[in-house]
């Protein structure tokens, strides 16, 4: 089975795929910028669908078509990106076969990458993508079988994050910050040794700036683009990512960061946050961090790594049953810590391997909660009153989980009829461990 990964970002498309060394590795391609992946057409700036559509076509030119492919999508309004990105990859040239096509949102992406590789374990994570329009911050749940996104804050000013620093560069510099512009700032980040010159540039300048401000950490156009300068254009990069954290984590100041996107690869963030408190995760030690999700949707993608893109925890219901000719509170396991997926099929109560069949009384509330199998904390989800049935009507009851997140409960007639279904809202995704709490 042949597989591909694609990232679409502002500027530019990632593409990557397992080698044959069974390692992720990145797809260049004619016209790509090295380190940077195909630039976005200038018809497709800002439609998202268009340009993920363009990079396929591109790699349809040079390669065959995958059996699988997995496009890396935000986790905000994941339904909607995900719709998007099946529309714009449907429809393929008539010589190539429809693949399996699959999305998986950036922190997913990251993590799996990192979970491979033995770089993160059970915990809490915050996966910070940091690109050109936008900085979001995705608090992440790991378990030993799944991860789910707890809180997603994006700061996403109207200019642009990322593209404003370099717009910001690039002006102050004498430069115009017009398409070849940019392409030259990029560039010359690129260059060998670069990004080694600017961390001492920078570090030098921090002791002693009435002197080094005006010493050269890059030449654009040959023009140099001064310690200064970049000094300058850097508080609304580290204000807007504070934003962001704030907003995703609170005071939480210690749980560990991961940096992605093509901004991350600027080392004055990192001092900025050592100064702050916040821990950093590594990625694996070579990796681009503006690589890190699509390398990690590669390896999904070729069945390598595990996304882990499941609920992490198990979904009860209250129950009656009648014991010893009395009636018992009772609680059901809907599903399994690690069951649920989302965009998935229901999941089912079962006892000994098949789904048990259950009663409904009319107007009679029941309690939906989750729990953790590994620590006893849990929450409550919410209270539903069902529908009635006859004496003889059972059901099969379950849960689902959307692509977007929210569950519902889902009554399945042994008998004939569709099923019914009952919203649930969100599930929790981070319940702690000091909110345990037990019975129906």
């Amino acid at each position: 089975m042949t597989s591909l990964a694609l990232d679409p970002g502002t500027r530019h498309v990632r593409l990557a795929r397992v080698g044959p060394a069974g390692l992720p590795e990145p797809v260049e391609l004619p016209g790509a910028v090295p380190g940077d992946g195909l630039p976005v057409p200038a018809t497709a700036a800002g439609d998202r669908g268009a340009a993920l559509r363009a990079a396929y076509d591109a790699y349809l030119r040079h390669h065959d078509a995958p059996d699988r492919l997995i496009v890396v999508v935000p986790p905000h309004d994941r339904a909607h990106h995900a719709r998007r990105a099946a529309d714009a990859l449907a429809g393929p040239p008539a010589t190539a076969p429809a693949p399996d096509i699959r999305t998986l949102t950036t922190p997913h992406a990251v993590l799996a990458l990192l979970r491979h590789t033995g770089g993160a374990g059970a915990g809490r994570y915050a996966v910070c993508d940091l690109g050109a329009s936008a900085a979001t911050v995705s608090v992440c749940v790991v378990t030993r079988s799944a991860v789910a996104v707890a809180a997603t804050a994006r700061h996403a000013p109207d200019d642009g994050y990322g593209a404003a620093f370099d717009t910001a560069l690039l002006t102050r510099s004498g430069l115009t910050p017009d398409d070849a512009g940019h392409r030259a700032l990029a560039a010359a980040r690129a260059a060998p040794g670069a990004a080694r010159r600017l961390a001492l540039v920078l570090e030098r300048a921090a002791r002693d700036p009435g002197r080094l401000d005006t010493a050269a950490v890059h030449h654009v156009a040959g023009r140099p683009v001064t310690a200064g300068t970049l000094r300058a254009a850097l508080p609304p990069l580290t204000d807007g990512l504070d934003r962001a954290l704030r907003d995703a984590l609170g005071p939480a100041a210690a749980t560990p960061l991961v940096l992605t996107g093509g901004v991350a690869r600027l080392d004055p963030l990192r001092p900025h946050l050592d100064a702050a408190g916040r821990p950093l995760t590594a990625l694996p030690d070579g990796t681009d961090p503006a690589h890190a999700a699509v390398l990690g949707a590669a390896l999904v993608a070729a069945g390598r790594a595990d996304p882990a893109d499941r609920y992490p925890y198990e979904v009860w219901i209250g129950a009656h049953r009648t014991e010893a000719g009395h009636p018992a509170d009772r609680e059901l396991l809907l599903s399994a810590a690690g069951a649920l997926e989302p965009g998935g099929p229901p999941v089912f109560a079962e006892a000994d391997g098949h789904r048990i069949g259950v009663r409904t009384r009319a107007g009679h509330p029941v309690r939906v909660r989750v729990g953790d199998p590994a620590t006893g904390a849990g929450g409550p989800v919410g209270t539903l009153t069902l529908p009635g049935g006859g004496p003889a009507d059972r059901y099969h009851v379950g849960v689902r989980l959307a692509v977007d997140g929210t569950a519902a409960l889902v009554l399945q007639p042994l008998g004939a009829g569709p099923p019914g279904a009952f919203p649930l809202g969100t599930l929790p995704a981070d319940i702690g461990t000091d909110s345990k709490e037990v019975g129906p």
